[in-house]
């Protein structure tokens, strides 16, 4: 009804839709990107674009997939844009996390540090690989929706996860 009423230029459902989904869609980005600063923009990116697009959804039943679609072209625009020797975790910064571990004892501490490290270990992904794990993991979206939103084959699609979770197994190997 939200979405509807968003469609037809309705600028209360518009700021309601955006209170409702901006925490999610600034948690999608803090999994893709290391920079807080740059996380914030890129939300912030994301919801102006659905904000001026909206308009243009055809299908309400899509607004997820179509927001997630948002979501993935900021992101590869943003890395598109980032000088070609750019590395945005090396190894020495992963390393410099796994060493922080030494936190008092306490299951939320060990859950934060744990956090801490399987994001550090994401951000090792190359892009690809990163927004693909992301949207199969955290969004729990279908390979197909994935294929969709990506514009990848099925098959690119499973690869590029299969491929992820390889590496992010080898990353986390000492505390799996």
């Amino acid at each position: 009804m939200l979405i509807e009423l968003a469609r037809h230029g309705d600028i209360k459902a518009l700021e309601e839709i955006i209170k409702r989904i901006q925490s999610h869609v600034y948690a999608i980005f803090a999994h893709l990107v290391s920079n807080k600063d740059d996380v914030s923009d890129l939300t912030q990116e994301s919801l102006l674009k659905l904000a001026k697009a909206i308009p243009h959804l055809n299908d309400v039943n899509y607004f997820n997939n179509w927001l997630n679609k948002i979501i993935t072209n900021t992101f590869n625009d943003y890395v598109r844009k980032l000088p070609s020797h750019y590395v945005e975790l090396d190894e020495d910064k992963l390393n410099e996390i796994k060493d922080k571990i030494g936190c008092e004892p306490g299951e939320k501490c060990l859950f934060s540090e744990l956090e801490k490290i399987i994001k550090a270990a994401l951000l090792t992904l190359p892009h690809e690989l990163r927004i693909a794990i992301v949207l199969r993991e955290y969004e729990g979206l279908s390979y197909e929706d994935i294929s969709k939103i990506t514009n990848t084959t099925l098959g690119t699609v499973k690869s590029r996860i299969s491929r992820a979770r390889l590496k992010l197994q080898k990353e986390l190997k000492e505390f799996i």
